[in-house]
């Protein structure tokens, strides 16, 4: 009897030390749980009658740039924050919240016409390689089949489509992001580099239910947590011009090279800038 009480006990003790480690723990002096509740703020109504001045550009945000490095990282999930890449994906993939639209057989299309079904979506950020080995002890090719995926260190540009107007009700100017693609590096069979390509394009206003529920890394304080769009809607990045609207619906790339391309970026941005205060006189 008495080596079976002892054995009660032991269990009795093991039970309360296991559900001691099942405890939830939490990480942090409160609960976070202002953006995992937040609202998106609708756009304001603008009237066509109102628009007196519009003009579309195409811009390139690049990651590797420090000011936009909180889209970049983290690399992983930590806690509660996600870089812009796996918010994206798990959005794609997980929840089935966004659509993706096909850039069209030569990468180009970006008027959101062909969506994309999410195993189309699995295929384009996962593919099967085939390559041939030889083998240490017989000297035959064996065949090696690998899965390669893409990560989010992998992708370090996104393509954003904007519509720039003067709305003359208010008579401010406006920016409205529209869409937004995240580019892929494009590499040879010898591995060498050979540019940048648009994966798919994400109609960003329906993007914002999600992005509105997602902590982005703030410098300054640890507590005061923005959303990604908040981030957006704030201009908190940088980015230079790669089109704007014109005649030709060419790139910038394709009649200016080197550093004409980057003078040609600001010179749209400064037209743009000068336009609004060329309005006023003082």
């Amino acid at each position: 009897m008495r080596s079976i009480a002892i054995s009660f006990i032991a269990l009795f003790l093991m039970m309360g030390t296991a559900s001691l480690k099942a405890q939830t723990v939490l990480d942090g002096a409160y609960i976070k749980e202002h953006t995992r509740t937040k609202k998106v703020v609708p756009y304001p109504n603008i009237r066509e009658a109102d628009v007196m001045w519009a003009r579309r550009i195409w811009q390139v945000i690049d990651l590797r740039e420090k000011i936009n490095l909180p889209l970049y990282y983290p690399l992983s999930e930590i806690n509660d924050r996600k870089n812009l890449f796996d918010v994206i994906k798990h959005a794609l993939l997980v929840d089935g919240s966004i659509t993706a639209y096909s850039t069209g057989p030569l990468g180009m299309d970006d008027e959101f016409k062909v969506p994309l079904l999410t195993s189309e979506v699995e295929s384009m950020l996962s593919k099967i390689d085939t390559s041939y080995t030889p083998d240490l002890d017989t000297g035959e090719m064996i065949e090696v089949i690998q899965q390669i995926d893409v990560e989010s260190s992998d992708i370090k540009m996104f393509k954003i489509k904007e519509d720039w107007y003067f709305d003359r009700q208010r008579s401010e100017r406006y920016v409205r992001i529209i869409g937004i693609a995240p580019m892929r590096e494009i590499r040879g069979e010898d591995g060498e580099f050979r540019g940048y390509q648009d994966m798919f394009w994400l109609y960003f206003p329906e993007l914002r239910y999600v992005l509105a529920n997602w902590d982005i890394f703030n410098r300054q304080n640890d507590a005061e947590r923005r959303s990604y769009d908040d981030f957006f809607w704030k201009r908190h990045f940088h980015s230079y011009v790669v089109k704007e609207s014109n005649v030709y619906d060419r790139n910038i790339a394709e009649y200016t090279s080197g550093i004409d391309h980057l003078l040609e970026s600001e010179r749209i941005k400064q037209e743009i800038f000068e336009f609004e205060q060329d309005l006023w006189s003082y």
